[in-house]
């Protein structure tokens, strides 16, 4: 059967994780005060972003092996 759902879940994770990492770095210094000085978007985004790049990255695998 040709589901992986590592597909949509890794896309879904990274595009949010872009827009989120984007949102980190274009916030400003005064949304990073109010978390300790610490831009948890940024950091949040990133994590998201490598997650959802692992998760296509099984998938490729997965797809790889299979053929």
């Amino acid at each position: 059967m040709g589901l992986d759902i590592r597909i949509p879940v890794g896309a879904l994770f990274s595009v949010l994780g872009l827009l989120l990492a984007g949102y980190g770095l274009h916030g400003g210094a005064a949304l990073a005060q109010r978390s300790l000085g610490i831009n948890i978007d940024l950091w949040w985004g990133m994590v998201m972003l490598v997650f959802g790049l692992a998760m296509l990255g099984l998938a490729w695998r997965a797809r790889a092996r299979r053929r």
